[in-house]
């Protein structure tokens, strides 16, 4: 009877620490851990919503860049800081993939809590303007004529870029040589002087290429206002693929929960306000936002379908 109120007292106290420390954050500068270096597509995702919600937190919200292991050094840092909301990690569709071919030293999916997700943002399957193909149909023909002739390029093995690619091949039944570089900027450079035939990137990444002429885009995993004209994967013939690059928000797990729902509601009413879902619009991102459940949804069903992927072909890292 002792030892069951002295553990009913300790959840109060447990429950009072927690609200106390929400009613006071945030009382200090937010760090949040971008695990990739400035300049990319989550830097730049981290720093504008980093920016926005200092404003609605009346705190400054820090971007810390730390890249390395493909993510996994920075996301170690953040995920095992304290749990008092004062540290959280910027993630993307590679989070997912880490957590079953790096092995981290931490629980991907037990060690978290999500906060919520930034953007969406399709995927653009480009060749060289020389492939002699304008259509899913053309390209799949040439593959399926002359195994591994055509090569792509890709942000290094078992990285995003390699598996989304790999999973094209693998719905179309064709092969194709992988040439892997150390980041996609420089797979680009090479499929725009030619030495590469086709890669899929972000439509951040991929629009200004396609619209000055430099390459020719054959498919997108979803329709976007900034290239109305370009069909979708499922329109023809490949409805599974369906996956985007996406980014987010999550914390060391025991944050608590009165601050997790406050950063959330903030983050979410950054990313609806027309300024920032039109400028991420512009290049073809859906601004998300949502719950954090929701959020934290999406990235166990990530987790599930690049294992099932990865079980079911075997791919490895080498």
């Amino acid at each position: 009877m002792i030892a069951r109120r002295t553990a009913l007292a300790g959840a109060a106290t447990l429950g009072l620490t927690g609200r106390a420390l929400a009613d006071k954050w945030p009382s200090r500068p937010i760090k949040l851990v971008a695990p990739f270096a400035p300049g990319g597509g989550s830097d730049f995702t981290s720093r504008l919503v980093a920016e926005k919600l200092s404003v609605q937190l009346g705190q400054t919200m820090v971007v810390d860049n730390k890249p390395g292991a493909g993510g996994n050094l920075g996301a170690e840092v953040a995920i095992k800081s304290p749990s008092d909301g004062y540290t959280y990690l910027t993630i993307s569709g590679s989070y997912a993939v880490n957590s079953i071919l790096h092995k981290p030293s931490f629980d991907s999916l037990n060690d978290i809590v999500a906060i919520g997700q930034f953007t969406d943002e399709p995927t653009v399957i480009c060749v060289h303007p020389s492939v002699p193909a304008r259509t899913l149909k053309e390209f799949v023909a040439l593959g399926q004529r002359d195994p591994g002739k055509l090569a792509y390029g890709s942000s290094g093995p078992g990285g995003l870029v390699h598996l989304g690619i790999e999973f094209f091949l693998n719905a179309a039944g064709i092969k194709a040589t992988h040439i892997p570089y150390r980041g996609t900027g420089l797979a680009l450079n090479d499929l725009i002087a030619g030495n590469l035939q086709f890669l899929t990137g972000g439509t951040t990444t991929m629009l200004p290429y396609i619209k000055n002429g430099q390459v020719r885009a054959l498919a997108v995993t979803k329709r976007i206002a900034a290239a109305p004209d370009l069909a979708t994967y499922g329109e023809q013939g490949y409805p599974t693929l369906d996956f985007n690059l996406w980014h987010g928000m999550i914390g060391p797990k025991g944050i608590p929960p009165e601050i997790v729902k406050r950063l959330n509601t903030e983050l979410d009413a950054v990313l609806k306000s027309p300024e920032v879902s039109g400028r991420l619009a512009q290049d073809g991102v859906i601004a998300v936002g949502g719950t954090s459940d929701a959020f934290m949804a999406t990235i166990r069903a990530e987790v599930k379908r690049w294992q099932d992927f990865i079980q079911r072909t075997g791919i490895k890292l080498d």
